[in-house]
């Protein structure tokens, strides 16, 4: 039970600034959908796929060799002084370039008209990827509070910054003559646009940077050549691994504009990337345990126990996901007013997304095994299979069905990579997991989900009582079916209770 709960704690304690954090910028949808235009936010969140593909880049893997080579190594500190001069070097390289190519790359990127967005993201990129070395660091010191302040102030800063440029300073210029107009006029230009959700993230990332120094300070300037050699070739297929996942989250935006006529791609990617946020719970409750769960199976993995503590945990996880999705879809009627009534006809894609995005979840949760018997090569070509189905099918979908081919796309992508992690991990690095119950729970989630759509009830109020009510139904069945579980756990507590009184 222990090891459950200090994954639960950390979790929570990890997951709690992404949770409030994505909560509150979840409230910027509707800033960006009921401002700008489908076009204008399709063009930021396609600016956002390549952000997500280039971080892979500049991290190249170091993230998890600090981790791993944090617990092979006596000298932790030249690990991680080592890995951070390593990440901030090739940052400031990455930063000159993309300075000085910033409008052959712009005009690559179907931007030509905006070479600054080419700056602006390589301020953020390389920021940012500096700051992941030492959250990572944090997060192997268990500074679980630091960690969680610092990843707040970056998200409210962010999100105060778009609220003063997107909301504020508009409201100021239709009224000249206020006394915060002249500061306004000259901190704000109305031609830039959307472009200041690139300058808010700019803003963040600085000043995170910023609040994070002293503990790269503390990292100090020792670079051990040897140790980078032994890294590198550990860290490597990681960046593969990473690229390949990336094309499973992200390509599809970017294929959107590359694969659909001129006059409806920027639409579509902005029409499907808001809907794709209205399962951002799902996607939140995945990052959090991702966090947590990464250092803490580093650090138990040599516990006689493992396996079974690994085995419930996925399971657990498992069950929270589904419970998450239904209670998703139970009240899509009214989260879809998160976004613009412009996007509402993306809202088909969002039960697609969610189970994509459960499969996605377990994925992550199975392929710590690989990462464990120092095979990540074994973690590229299961991403590398990912990938292949995602350009294959985008490509051949988008034409025909736009973005619902890209939905359908990840869906298949991510449950193909989830079974055939599951199926490798068998001869490597077998655990006896509860299939059987965790079929039940995905098969009556399916059902509960289904049954929800065919009841139709005029009663908008009523719809919602009843969709809600079919959760408890999943919530009675978990607790029926794992009450022997808890009731065991609750047996073995008393027992360690009592043990521990009779050595007093």
């Amino acid at each position: 039970m222990k090891p459950l709960k200090d994954l639960a704690g950390q979790t929570t304690v990890y997951g709690l600034p992404s949770i409030v954090g994505r909560s509150l910028s979840y409230l910027l949808v509707p800033l960006y959908t009921y401002t700008f235009a489908t076009g204008e936010y399709g063009k930021i969140t396609y600016i956002y796929a390549y952000i997500s593909f280039i971080n892979i880049i500049l991290t190249y893997g170091m993230e998890t060799s600090l981790f791993n080579f944090s617990r092979l190594e006596e000298n932790k500190k030249k690990v991680y002084s080592t890995i951070l001069l390593s990440v901030s070097a090739s940052s400031a390289f990455f930063l000159i370039v993309f300075y000085l190519f910033r409008q052959p790359i712009a005009n690559f990127a179907l931007i030509g008209n905006h070479p600054e967005y080419i700056t602006w993201l390589a301020l953020i990129l390389c920021s940012d990827a500096v700051s992941a070395i030492v959250f990572a660091k944090l997060r192997q010191l268990n500074k679980a509070r630091i960690f969680a302040i610092i990843k707040t102030l970056n998200i409210l800063i962010y999100i105060s910054c778009n609220l003063f440029f997107i909301l504020l300073c508009p409201a100021v210029c239709k009224n000249p003559d206020g006394f915060l107009s002249p500061f306004i006029h000259a901190v704000y230009n109305p031609s830039i646009g959307i472009g200041y959700i690139l300058i808010s993230n700019i803003i963040a990332s600085l000043l995170t940077l910023l609040m994070l120094s002293p503990f790269m300070v503390m990292a100090g300037f020792e670079f051990d050549s040897a140790l980078w050699k032994r890294i590198l070739p550990y860290a490597m297929p990681l960046i593969v691994a990473g690229l390949a996942g990336m094309v499973n989250e992200t390509l599809d935006r970017v294929l959107l504009q590359y694969l659909l006529p001129a006059e409806v791609h920027w639409q579509q990617g902005g029409i499907y990337s808001a809907c794709y946020k209205l399962s951002i719970i799902i996607t939140m409750f995945v990052q959090a345990f991702k966090y947590a769960a990464e250092p803490y199976f580093f650090a138990n993995a040599h516990e006689k126990d493992f396996h079974k503590t690994y085995a419930d945990i996925v399971k657990y996880f498992v069950i929270g996901c589904l419970f998450i999705s239904l209670g998703t879809l139970a009240n899509l009627s009214w989260l879809k007013h998160f976004v613009g009534p412009a996007y509402w006809s993306g809202i088909k894609i969002v039960p697609i997304l969610l189970l994509a995005n459960v499969c996605l979840g377990v994925f992550y949760t199975l392929s710590i095994w690989y990462k464990l018997i120092h095979k990540t090569i074994y973690g590229a070509i299961l991403t590398f299979f990912g990938a292949a189905i995602t350009i294959a099918l985008n490509v051949y979908w988008i034409p025909k069905i736009g973005y619902m081919g890209s939905a359908w796309a990840t869906l298949i992508c991510y449950a193909a990579c989830m079974i055939a992690c599951y199926l490798w991990s068998r001869k490597y690095f077998p655990v006896k997991f509860d299939l059987t119950r965790i079929g039940i729970y995905f098969a009556l989630s399916l059902i509960l989900y289904f049954l929800s759509v065919r009841i139709v009830l005029d009663s908008k109020l009523l719809s919602l009582i009843v969709n809600n009510s079919l959760i408890l139904i999943f919530v009675a069945v978990v607790f029926f079916m794992e009450k022997p579980t808890f009731a065991l756990l609750d047996e073995l507590k008393i027992k360690r209770k009592d043990e521990s009184e009779n050595c007093k």
